[in-house]
């Protein structure tokens, strides 16, 4: 294991103090080497440091314009920021160098998704999905910019999938009640709520959604 190796295990155990120590050994150590830094900076964002790490990406970048983790990094720091537009520039950067990774694709489709930019986030929510087919969270995600972006019979499967994968996602079930109302399947949509409450039995939308189809059905009796 070398010293990079040992250092981001250190990370791993929350040993933040001895990490940094070995990642600034290895900075002086080869302080040409953009790798260093670029390791510097995730460890100083992930302690919250970002004026700090900000400054240790761009350095990785000086030393090589086609540092793609250093681009992905800075990525970072500006999604944590709510920055999303910067956020967006970074992630593509490091996607046009080469990063080929599901976590890439999928943040730079939350930045469009945050945004209410649903059917710029779809190409890239889908492929983080396709780099990562057990992940609900990516899969999930991909489905809710289909559903916002109105393609509903493309998000029914893709939501299916989610539960084929984790049954007791209650957003999924609450999502596929949505659609079902939308296809008038009552009886179905209340089903999926239902499902969704007996998971999460705090699950407002849902609680919401089914009193309403209860109204509609205690009306219908009067």
């Amino acid at each position: 294991m070398d010293k990079n190796q040992q250092a981001i295990q250190l990370m791993k155990e929350q040993k933040y103090e001895e990490a940094a120590q070995l990642f600034n050994d290895i900075i002086e150590t080869d302080p040409e080497n953009p790798v260093g830094y670029v390791n510097f900076g995730n460890l100083l964002l992930h302690i919250n440091d970002t004026e700090r790490a900000e400054r240790f990406y761009h350095r990785a970048i000086e030393l090589d314009s086609e540092a793609a983790t250093a681009y992905y990094g800075l990525g970072n720091l500006y999604y944590e920021k709510q920055d999303f537009s910067n956020a967006q520039q970074n992630f593509l950067k490091a996607i046009e160098i080469g990063l080929e990774e599901a976590d890439v694709f999928y943040l730079l489709g939350m930045t469009f998704f945050h945004q209410e930019e649903y059917k710029l986030a779809i190409p890239y929510l889908m492929r983080a999905a396709e780099l990562a087919p057990k992940d609900t969270e990516f899969l999930f995600q991909y489905g809710m910019s289909l559903a916002q972006s109105e393609h509903i019979n493309d998000a029914k499967p893709v939501f299916e999938n989610v539960l084929k994968l984790d049954g007791n996602h209650s957003d999924a079930h609450y999502n596929l009640g949505v659609i079902a109302l939308y296809e008038e399947d009552l009886e179905g949509a209340l089903n999926q709520f239902n499902q969704a409450l007996e998971i999460q039995p705090e699950h407002l939308l849902a609680k919401n959604a089914k009193e309403q189809i209860m109204q509609v059905w205690n009306n219908s009796d009067m």
